[in-house]
């Protein structure tokens, strides 16, 4: 018997943070924790998605780009859990993102030069390295009060909790926060009832 394979959602921008939102293109699919990102079409289309430029200016279809990011997915991973334990950990990884990008002064005519912080002549580079800066950034200047992960047992999403009471407990309230609210509405039925 061969059972189909699974379908997989596309990943959610959710988090209110680039980096986190990184991390959830990993997510709980049927109780496993799965990629959801599986080509470099993939890896373009989310780089677009979360602000990092039009998916059609990298370059796809040899499984490099999809490569580089998990790879730097994997070291975000590893330096933010690092950083909720308060523990050391070692950022080569990261470092090596950042320094594909470099600050350049660009002055093409006359008038006030431009400070572009991101310079790099491949739009890849370009792109990983801006994303693996708003790591950077995150992992020196967040709150890590309040990078948290969604309290349903059943999810493993990431966010960035910018409310103005910081009291958010679901990655979002559509998903498993309704979930849990429906849940808690049937279990006080059920206790009614008997």
């Amino acid at each position: 018997m061969t059972t189909s394979p699974i379908e997989l959602p596309a990943p959610l921008i959710l988090a209110d943070h680039p980096a986190l939102d990184l991390l959830n293109t990993q997510m709980m699919v049927d109780g496993q924790r799965r990629d959801l990102l599986t080509s470099d079409a993939d890896a373009a289309q989310w780089l677009e998605q979360t602000g990092f430029g039009p998916a059609d200016e990298m370059v796809v279809g040899d499984g490099h780009l999809l490569a580089r990011l998990r790879t730097l997915r994997d070291c975000i991973e590893d330096l933010l859990a690092a950083r909720r334990e308060n523990r050391l950990a070692d950022p080569a990884a990261l470092n090596g993102f950042l320094l594909q990008a470099v600050p350049q002064l660009i002055w093409e005519e006359a008038g006030a030069p431009l400070l572009d912080r991101f310079r790099q002549a491949e739009a890849t580079n370009q792109r990983l390295g801006r994303l693996a800066y708003n790591a950077a950034e995150l992992l020196a200047e967040g709150d890590f009060n309040l990078v948290r992960k969604c309290e349903s047992a059943d999810c493993s999403l990431m966010f960035y909790d910018r409310t103005k009471s910081h009291k958010r407990r679901w990655c979002s309230m559509a998903l498993c926060g309704n979930r849990h609210k429906v849940a808690e509405f049937r279990k006080r039925r059920q206790g009614g009832a008997s």
